[in-house]
């Protein structure tokens, strides 16, 4: 596609110039993603809802649902509003429809209930973030704030009002600093900790399986001191050192790796169409 019919097709929620094009595709982010699951099964309804409606806690069909969650991760970042309100459309659809035991009370209830989904939404936003910030990904603490501030229009999708999702690195601490006082790790939640030393997964990615407790551990480690605590782990300042020094390592061995090599397709137009606007702009304030 021609760089002006680029420049006139529908580029979805973020686009050219987002920090979110800058952040998602970097491949040490998977770290990020798997790190927002073990975050976001900390509030227990969340759990529950999740372990009771879904695949997730069936072994031979986690890695299909794993697979799904990424599509929809993609789409959201990188596929026009269409794409994005169609999938977001379908999602929000099939959470209305589910509900969930609290197995403290013995009470129903959604499992698209607003504190839930803020909490899954939240769970990315900082796992992304900070395994990028961690890693040596360039950006500034306005950068930062950007990506918290444009995830609001990702959290729009699954049906949250951006006026309700925190908008900022600090209102993000803040959140959280308010919700430790709720979570905890259930018992679903320490053994989906668990499996994750050891998944389910098809035959032709069996090296994954080999691969898992290496990466499991830089994981854990990733997370917030009072997180691995709740799952009963040490939460030390070495832990914290050794997982920075590790993602910095991965990034910097990524970056060796061609483009063409590094990047999934999506990644790539991303970064060619932001390369394409800045050079743009760099012309036109040459040229004015």
């Amino acid at each position: 596609m021609h760089a002006a019919s680029e420049e006139r097709a529908d580029l979805g929620l973020f686009g050219p110039g987002s920090v979110t094009w800058h952040v998602m595709g970097e491949p040490v982010l998977i770290v990020g993603g798997v790190r927002a699951l073990l975050l976001q099964a900390l509030h227990p309804r969340t759990m529950w809802g999740t372990a009771q409606n879904s695949e997730l806690m069936d072994p031979s069909a986690a890695w299909a649902r794993l697979v799904r969650t990424v599509e929809f991760v993609r789409v959201r970042t990188y596929g026009t509003h269409e794409e994005v309100e169609r999938v977001g459309r379908r999602v929000r659809r099939l959470h209305s429809r589910l509900t969930g035991l609290d197995m403290r009370t013995g009470e129903t209830f959604p499992v698209d209930d607003p504190e839930n989904l803020l909490w899954v939404h939240m769970g990315e936003v900082d796992s992304y973030l900070d395994v990028a910030r961690r890693a040596g990904v360039p950006l500034t603490a306005r950068d930062a704030d950007a990506f918290v501030d444009e995830q609001r229009r990702a959290a729009a999708v699954v049906g949250l009002d951006p006026a309700d999702v925190p908008a900022t690195v600090a209102d993000m601490r803040d959140y959280y600093a308010g919700m430790r006082r709720q979570i905890f790790a259930c018992r679903e939640a320490r053994e989906g900790l668990r499996r994750m030393f050891s998944p389910a997964v098809p035959r032709q990615l069996l090296p994954l399986k080999l691969a898992a407790p290496g990466l499991g551990v830089l994981v854990v480690s990733t997370l917030p001191r009072w997180a691995r605590r709740m799952y009963g782990l040490p939460g030390l300042p070495t832990s914290d050192l050794a997982a920075t020094m590790t993602l910095k390592g991965l990034y910097r061995t990524t970056q060796v790796v061609p483009e063409r090599f590094r990047y999934s397709p999506d990644a790539r137009r991303a970064r060619r169409l932001t390369r394409e606007r800045e050079t743009g702009l760099a012309t036109w304030s040459i040229a004015s």
